[in-house]
């Protein structure tokens, strides 16, 4: 699995990039938000979170600029049927993660069928799948009152990614939390998956 490319862009759309690694071209598909972040230009250094996708007839990379925008990609295939990498990646290029979440959060299924590709029955069904399979509008929303750091949030939705349930993930985080309180998110991961895993 292709998990992270670092290395110097090639080609630049806002569709896709080609990223050389010690001379190969990795072609990862991205979000209008990934383009958007890092603003790609031919010869520039980057940095893309990835996923690979294997198919019998096809290996697809998808890239991302951040760790929360991979985390709602994999949320969006894993835990909502009928939704697969293209559709994801539309509704990231659709709207910001946070307008995503807010979306999820309010039930707001007029919002997440403007995204293209999207219409009203299968937005009315991530708002469903998202809230009852998962609970991630517990952390979004936490979150966005405070009650966790984001750092602790974005731990929590990456181990949710996962497949752990919500629960687990909290207090998990909150346990190396209260070790280390200055941890990064990266960090929070790492030391939860072990505990979790243990």
């Amino acid at each position: 699995m292709i998990a992270r490319l670092r290395g110097k862009i090639i080609e630049a759309f806002p569709n896709r990039l080609v990223v050389d690694c010690h001379g190969v071209g990795y072609e990862a598909i991205i979000p209008l938000s990934t383009y958007d972040k890092l603003h790609p230009t031919e010869g520039a250094d980057v940095d893309l979170r990835t996923h690979l996708q294997i198919r019998e007839n096809a290996h697809t990379l998808y890239g991302f600029a951040t760790e929360e925008e991979r985390d709602v990609f994999h949320l969006l295939i894993d835990r909502v049927s009928g939704i697969g990498p293209a559709i994801a990646i539309s509704i990231l290029s659709g709207m910001p993660v946070n307008s995503f979440k807010t979306a999820v959060v309010a039930g707001d299924s007029v919002l997440l069928s403007k995204c293209k590709g999207i219409g009203k029955k299968t937005a009315e069904r991530i708002i469903l799948e998202l809230k009852d399979k998962v609970g991630v509008t517990d952390t979004w929303q936490d979150a966005a009152s405070g009650q966790v750091s984001s750092q602790a949030a974005d731990a929590e939705l990456a181990l949710i990614a996962l497949g752990y349930k919500q629960v687990d993930s909290r207090k998990a985080v909150r346990a190396i939390l209260d070790k280390t309180p200055a941890s990064t998110t990266e960090e929070l991961i790492r030391g939860a998956l072990r505990s979790l895993q243990s």
